[in-house]
């Protein structure tokens, strides 16, 4: 990570509340093609989220502590804060001198940008304002979060407008959250009804529409110069297993989540087109 930052942009997206299961089936079977052809080996790394809901993961995930690999460690990780006896600071580690990974590139000259989803980055409240305070720059409207159907669109378009406002030798760390596969996700579903209400199958077509749209968001992260990016989800969420719903439990269908990391390269706006 040290020969990335300060020559590559990054990309952090989360995509808010997907299932490690549901990620992997869609991959395999082909209904999630344009993340598929990039994740490693066409397969999503199965990981353990460092919290059970958005606000606890994204404190942790925004501390240098991504969903861990779900296999016996320690794993070095990409980007840690300098503290003295960390097992998972090794010689490939970013290690900033900052209390968040956000103020650590920031003080190595990022432009910080933030697009919301989630109500945790509203900025509607005190509490909807920690996260995105972090950033330089933050932005979230009504169009972004869960109850819209076309949240990532307009997320995306969001992030190609700041994409092209910055200039060509301004670095970017550009964070999403993304909507869509929270709840209500019922109408992600061809013919649903909200009196159907949400489901595994749902959540799976909420994941398909983020799909088709995320190939402009690798595009636009892509287009001033190679981008390193990371795609994970910050926990998973309950449609009735073993008698649970939703998050912040204890259950293996919210602690195991998809995760990838991945470079793109240079893609030119003109070309992007």
């Amino acid at each position: 990570m040290n020969e990335i930052v300060g020559s590559h942009d990054i990309l952090l997206v989360t995509l808010d509340t997907l299932r490690h299961d549901v990620a992997a089936e869609l991959a395999a079977t082909g209904r999630t093609p344009n993340l598929a052809r990039l994740l490693p080996g066409g397969r999503w790394e199965e990981r353990h989220a460092p919290g059970s809901f958005t606000y606890a993961s994204h404190q942790a995930i925004f501390a240098g502590f991504l969903p861990t690999p779900a296999t016996p460690g320690p794993h070095p990780r990409l980007f840690a804060a300098r503290f003295a006896g960390s097992e998972t600071t090794a010689d490939g580690t970013f290690v900033y001198d900052t209390p968040d990974l956000v103020s650590g590139l920031a003080k190595e000259g990022y432009r910080t940008v933030c697009i919301g989803g989630v109500g945790f980055f509203n900025r509607q409240g005190p509490l909807g304002s920690v996260l995105p305070g972090m950033f330089q720059e933050s932005h979230w409207e009504p169009e972004f979060g869960v109850a819209s159907p076309t949240s990532f669109e307009a997320q995306v378009t969001r992030a190609e407008e700041v994409v092209r406002e910055l200039p060509d030798e301004q670095r970017l760390f550009l964070f999403v959250n993304v909507a869509a596969l929270h709840q209500p996700n019922w109408f992600h579903l061809p013919g649903a009804t909200p009196a159907d209400g949400d489901s595994r199958a749902t959540h799976a077509a909420a994941l398909e529409y983020v799909d088709r749209h995320i190939g402009r968001l690798f595009a636009a992260a892509s287009s001033r110069r190679r981008c390193f990016a990371v795609v994970c989800s910050d926990h998973g969420t309950a449609y009735g297993d073993d008698g649970y719903t939703g998050h912040r439990i204890g259950h293996p269908s919210v602690w195991t989540v998809p995760y990838a990391h991945f470079l793109l390269d240079h893609t030119p706006a003109e070309a992007a087109r």
